[in-house]
């Protein structure tokens, strides 16, 4: 399933603690979408439906996050390699690299990892 941008909103909150209430959620949200309190338990509730949010009714604090970002970052990741890339990693890895700077570490670090790898 991919993502909308505002799902990443809400998840990047919901993946930085552990359980919230509907204001924290408000007031973590409104100076990055300017929603307010109606328009997040919306989404809430449609995230919910989508297996997103878990919402355990009659909490404290009763919105998380229903998904690990990393199987969401996975996906994202995939769909961008296959999309784009025609899965070709290595593409994708060379298109990265000629359009951004990466320092003399970084390099070091993707120069190893690819000498660990079996390729």
């Amino acid at each position: 399933m991919k993502l909308s941008d505002a799902e990443w909103a809400v998840l990047e909150i919901l993946w930085s603690g552990d359980r919230f209430t509907l204001k924290e959620l408000t007031d973590a949200l409104l100076p990055v979408k300017g929603w307010n309190k109606n328009t997040v338990h919306t989404y809430l509730t449609r995230m919910e439906a989508k297996g997103l949010v878990a919402i355990e009714k009659g909490a404290a604090k009763p919105y998380s996050a229903a998904v690990r970002r990393e199987d969401c970052a996975r996906k994202e990741r995939a769909e961008l390699l296959n999309k784009v890339y025609g899965g070709a990693a290595g593409d994708l890895i060379a298109a990265f690299l000629k359009e951004s700077h990466i320092s003399a570490e970084e390099a070091a670090r993707l120069r190893k990892l690819l000498d660990e790898m079996e390729v």
